[in-house]
């Protein structure tokens, strides 16, 4: 008995997902565990792997299309399954390959039916893909490497199912560049000026979402410059004699976790139906990656050492990168942190991510004037501004949660306690 493959759900409360690549080809031999194709959400790209053996035995749908969640997307065969005709069943009893528009709520992940139960194909189509006259058919990881790499995808022939560039044409193709052959005569070609480079998921989800925020959510801004010559003095120290190099970025996320410990008014969240109250101090830490920005979550940073979240920030911002984050690793956090500094940026507001009600930007450590007891000094001070949902926090309790960031900035032996 053949087993239906469906789109996975593989982000909480997900809708559509795009089948980024296929990794497994019709024919190829599959075992429990294998990855079948890489699935791209809005902010990662995961595997999908098969939950039974067998044979592939058909693709319904090619990549780089955004599939409905729980739609069909591919044939298992049975192991020692043989003499079955695919064609002809898919002819007879076949799957009606499912696009973003479908509306099969059908429950995400491998269903085993028979294939005489499946809806017929109109006759003459066919669930391979068909590439059109100029059209370059590329997975949304090969465009966005091209992209970034500088390769020209018109000149790839693809090694992927049906001709579709895949990651490993990217990865030969830039290879190459760097030993290329000698130059041959190439046509004049009119450009229009620029080039236009397609939206990817994430990039979609980030301009909704941010649009959302900033139309629907009442934004207030709250401005402190914070003293950081003792906590550089004590990094300093740290660092000194430690294998792991701790940044000023870690010490603001553990400083962010205590405030809230201390202030857990602060610690909210922002639902239509309740407020939400957080039980520890769950802080997403915004990282730039090739296609956006993705915020993976140090979970309980106010229980964990400093050593502890400087871990798990590096270790979560490289896989953030190579787009390799589960969706529980970047869903769910309570408070944000957006740090410009290392690129020089003095000041700047950032935009709140619901349901969460806080996000701290924070600008670069500044050598400035400073009064101390009376006396002009030199200091190094840190300006962080803190966007604020008003409907979950109001001013007063802005300004004493923030009071106490800053308090604990400045005496950063609390920040090891």
């Amino acid at each position: 008995m053949a087993t239906l493959l469906r789109m996975p759900e593989v982000a909480a409360n997900s809708t559509h997902a795009t089948l980024a690549a296929w990794t497994k080809k019709e024919g190829d031999s599959v075992s429990v565990g294998d990855c079948l194709a890489e699935i791209e959400t809005d902010k990662a790209t995961v595997e999908f792997n098969a939950e039974s053996s067998g044979i592939m035995g058909r693709l319904l749908v090619e990549t780089g299309k955004e599939i409905a969640v729980g739609a069909p997307i591919g044939i298992l065969l049975a192991v020692g399954e043989t003499g079955v005709d695919v064609d002809a069943l898919l002819s007879a009893a076949a799957v009606r390959p499912a696009v973003a528009a479908s509306s099969d709520s059908t429950p995400a992940g491998s269903v085993a039916v028979p294939i005489a139960e499946l809806a017929p194909l109109p006759v003459g189509s066919s669930a391979a893909a068909v590439s059109s006259p100029g059209r370059i058919f590329a997975s949304p990881l090969a465009r966005r490497l091209a992209t970034q790499r500088g390769v020209n995808l018109a000149r790839l022939k693809g090694s992927g199912p049906n001709g579709r560039i895949v990651k490993l044409d990217i990865d030969s193709a830039a290879t190459a560049a760097l030993n290329p052959a000698p130059p041959t005569p190439v046509m004049a070609t009119t450009t229009v000026g620029y080039t236009e480079i397609p939206h990817s998921t994430m990039r979609r989800t980030i301009a909704r979402r941010l649009s959302e925020s900033k139309s629907t959510i009442p934004h207030f801004y709250l401005s402190v410059d914070c003293r950081t010559d003792r906590l550089l003095a004590l990094r300093s120290e740290i660092n000194s004699g430690s294998s792991r190099k701790i940044s000023v970025n870690d010490f603001i996320v553990r400083a962010v976790a205590v405030a809230l410990r201390e202030v857990p008014g602060a610690n909210v969240g922002w639902t239509e139906t309740a407020m939400r109250q957080h039980r520890q101090a769950d802080i997403a830490v915004a990282v730039s990656t090739g296609t956006g920005l993705i915020t993976p979550v140090i979970r309980g940073a106010d229980t964990k050492s400093l050593s502890t979240i400087s871990a798990e920030i590096a270790d979560l911002s490289a896989r953030a990168r190579a787009g390799q984050l589960r969706p529980d690793e970047y869903q769910g956090g309570g408070f944000s942190v957006s740090n410009l500094g290392m690129f020089g940026v003095s000041e700047f507001s950032a935009i709140i991510n619901p349901p969460q009600a806080a996000i701290l930007a924070v600008g670069a450590v500044q050598q400035q004037p400073v009064i101390e007891n009376g006396e002009l000094k030199i200091g190094s001070v840190m300006r962080c501004t803190l966007s604020v949902d008003h409907r979950a926090i109001d001013g007063a309790m802005a300004a004493q949660w923030l009071a106490a960031f800053k308090r604990v900035v400045e005496a950063p032996l609390s920040i090891l306690l």
